[in-house]
């Protein structure tokens, strides 16, 4: 997988990833389940679609925050992750992941440079992950519902497929961050855009919730924000074959 800076976990991606122990580590690979209801989306990936049909390069490109990072280089983060999992299902595809961080920057501040990330990346799919800057900065939530718009449109009209991702789940910074209008707000765009929304708050918090991950424990170390990605990056994976309605025969 290719990615354009090797930057480490920030502070709240310490309370979030990092300030974990697995309730259940012999079996935290296998155990981490998603409900098929945040696996599915009634929007679609037409272009993700095709170029499966085509037998032509999957390209993905990630724009993230630090979140999208481990502090490794052996691709165990969630883009990796993506990348193995993909080209495991998709045997006959050639898949390539690639990440455009974009750090401390509001989702109003990255918009801009989206059109150009797409000129020169041309990517099929676009998985755009925002929302943790603009909690953590208190910036306007219709001001953030304005510029999540205005990127999707950006990214659609320059020709790519487009995901949303929205914030980590974290126990620890719930009374720090008011994250609830920021994730309405991306659901409530997604649904106008008509753009799948990947709902890792959800994810990440059914995690915790059933034991897989104890994301409160103040315990913290690196095989488990390998565990986390991990398992982000396999229900990322089938997220995007689900959206893009692959059939079996299309899959390995």
């Amino acid at each position: 997988m290719k990615s354009n800076s090797g930057a480490i976990l920030g502070p709240i991606l310490l309370a979030c990833l990092l300030t974990a122990a697995p309730a259940r580590a012999e079996d935290a690979p296998s155990s981490c389940e998603v409900p098929a209801y945040l696996l599915t989306s009634e929007s679609s990936l037409p272009k993700v679609a095709e170029a499966v049909k085509s037998g032509h390069s999957l390209d993905i490109l990630v724009v993230g925050s630090r979140s999208s990072t481990i502090n490794t280089s052996d691709g165990s983060a969630y883009p990796g992750r993506l990348q193995a999992t993909l080209r495991d299902k998709l045997p006959a595809v050639p898949v390539n992941v690639s990440i455009e961080l974009q750090v401390k920057k509001t989702a109003g501040e990255v918009v801009g440079g989206l059109v150009k990330l797409v000129e020169v990346k041309k990517p099929t799919l676009v998985i755009w992950q925002t929302g943790t800057v603009d909690a953590m900065r208190s910036i306007d939530p219709d001001d953030f519902r304005a510029a999540v718009g205005e990127g999707i449109a950006a990214l659609q009209n320059a020709g790519a497929d487009v995901v949303l991702m929205n914030l980590q789940y974290s126990p620890r910074t719930e009374t720090m961050i008011s994250a609830s209008p920021y994730l309405d707000n991306m659901r409530v765009m997604a649904q106008q855009r008509e753009v799948p929304l990947f709902d890792r708050f959800a994810i990440m918090r059914q995690w915790h919730d059933q034991g897989d991950f104890d994301l409160f424990s103040t315990s913290h170390g690196l095989d488990l924000a390998k565990r986390v990605h991990d398992c982000l990056g396999r229900a990322l994976a089938q997220f995007v074959i689900e959206a893009a309605h692959l059939k079996p025969a299309q899959q390995n």
